[in-house]
């Protein structure tokens, strides 16, 4: 099967196993043995180049827009997915125009590809079509998992790393209050949304790194909080492979599927704290917490069952 990936990435081609920045989407096209085409090249690509195509429409859409995306990937692509960018909703910010031009493209897909099981039932509703989700997932070629169960304060093993900014879509002062319960320092990655002022708190904020660095950094950490809205949930997977405990948000699938035990509802916030000073009190629980995650990450969400579960899915939409 010849699939392609198109997004408004710039590389072309296949990705390589030592990508220096496997993030989920590229990680996607190399597991999948995949060709990537950047959206803007796609009328240059041959006619029937693929038997089925997976876009990632950007959140600006301008520039897809100024061309008939959905003919050329039907010239291109016997079939077509189109897969969710963000949160499910996040696209009705935009203009009127631009909402009803994303969601006839939605109408002529095959396939709508979800992060999560909230986000199926959103876009099964909208639409009417097809919905699958699209597992996130690890290349974790020349990565160590983290099999040593340490409590606080042992073997260098320190600080909470909360898994955002201060905006709406990650919540990071939620997380904030409810890592500051461990009385352990509080990291935050830089994203390009992160406020000027969030540099006068108590945070240290990471500067933004390749993938792998990424993964080696948060390795060193000793729980995880993401409280944000519901997305592809990178940073819980992440923290699992580590066997990293994460205090998160039920609507996300890799936070209920891989730290059951310290997922919470929605917004109950009472709830985050007591997990996160347990956590912090509770060695014996920490301890089952961090095995429990790294087996069920080894269990559900290796590369071999994501190839597994998403070539099923296509298969079935190309003979469908």
């Amino acid at each position: 099967m010849k699939i392609g990936f198109f997004s408004e990435a710039g590389y072309q081609g296949g990705v390589t196993r030592n990508h220096p920045n496997m993030r989920t989407d590229v990680a996607w096209v190399c597991a999948l043995g995949a060709e990537h085409i950047p959206i803007p090249l796609l009328r240059e690509v041959k006619k029937d180049t693929f038997d089925i195509g997976v876009v990632i429409i950007p959140k600006n859409k301008q520039v897809v827009q100024q061309f008939n995306m959905m003919e050329e990937l039907k010239r291109v692509c016997g079939k077509i997915c189109i897969m969710q960018e963000s949160t499910y909703s996040y696209w009705q910010d935009d203009e009127i125009a631009t909402q009803v031009w994303y969601y006839n493209c939605l109408l002529e897909a095959d396939l709508i590809f979800c992060h999560n099981d909230v986000d199926l039932k959103y876009y099964r509703g909208l639409t009417q079509r097809r919905c699958e989700l699209l597992q996130s997932v690890m290349i974790t070629d020349n990565l160590e998992g983290n099999d040593t169960i340490l409590p606080c304060g042992g073997g260098g093993k320190d600080g909470v790393i909360i898994g955002g900014n201060f905006v709406s879509a990650y919540r990071g002062f939620d997380s904030y209050v409810v890592g500051k319960q461990v009385g352990l320092p509080i990291y935050a990655p830089t994203t390009g949304r992160m406020k000027p002022e969030e540099r006068g708190l108590d945070i240290t904020h990471l500067d933004w790194m390749q993938w792998y660095q990424w993964i080696h950094v948060i390795s060193k950490f000793y729980m995880g909080v993401q409280l944000g809205t519901p997305s592809a949930g990178t940073f819980n997977l992440n923290l699992s492979f580590h066997g990293i405990p994460c205090i998160g948000y039920d609507q996300v699938n890799p936070q209920k599927d891989l730290h059951p035990q310290t997922t919470i509802e929605e917004g109950d916030l009472n709830k985050g704290i007591e997990l996160a000073q347990r956590l912090k009190e509770d060695v014996a629980f920490y301890e089952q917490c961090s095995r429990e995650t790294r087996r069920l990450f080894e269990l559900n969400y290796t590369e071999k069952v994501f190839v597994e579960k998403t070539m099923e899915i296509l298969e079935s939409v190309c003979n469908q």
